[in-house]
């Protein structure tokens, strides 16, 4: 057998359907689409259109709000800054701040508005943070272990 030889199944391949090509083709006239209308047209998609009747997503009510501009935070937890510090890669006496999580490899990049760190995990090493967020629990965990947190002041906002 050669290259020029092969070929696929029988039936494996099947060409496409040339609608609009004529009433013999039964496909013709209105090539698959039912009658006139703006449906039959190209390039039309009307979601959550009910015919006239108000739709679904307008009929029920609005609930609570959406801050405009939301604080995002590169999350850490307790446990992951211990594998770190088990592991050689984060030193506990120095203080702890994004730049050094992020050398040593704890997050990917210091970006958005800084670090939140949270409670899960368990830390046994006495380490002093200096982030821009930390929960209660994260607090508390630290000071038990013998640490500090520094948290960045929230910025006043402007009226």
């Amino acid at each position: 057998m050669k290259l020029n030889q092969l070929s696929d199944n029988e039936g494996a391949r099947k060409s496409r359907m040339r609608v609009g090509r004529g009433i013999g083709s039964g496909k013709g006239k209105t090539g698959g689409r039912g009658v006139k209308g703006q449906k039959s047209r190209s390039g039309v998609a009307i979601k959550g259109y009910e015919g006239g009747q108000t739709a679904l997503h307008r009929r029920l009510p609005k609930r609570g709000f959406n801050v405009p501009s939301p604080k995002e935070y590169n999350e850490v937890n307790l446990g992951r800054v211990q594998t770190a510090i088990d592991a050689g890669k984060l030193d506990a006496n120095a203080p702890v701040t994004g730049e050094a999580l992020q050398a040593a490899g704890v997050i990917r990049r210091v970006k958005k508005d800084g670090v939140r760190l949270l409670a899960k995990g368990e830390l046994k090493a006495k380490v002093n943070f200096d982030i821009a967020g930390a929960s209660k629990g994260a607090i508390e965990a630290v000071e038990k272990a013998g640490g500090s947190v520094k948290v960045a002041p929230k910025p006043e906002a402007s009226e």
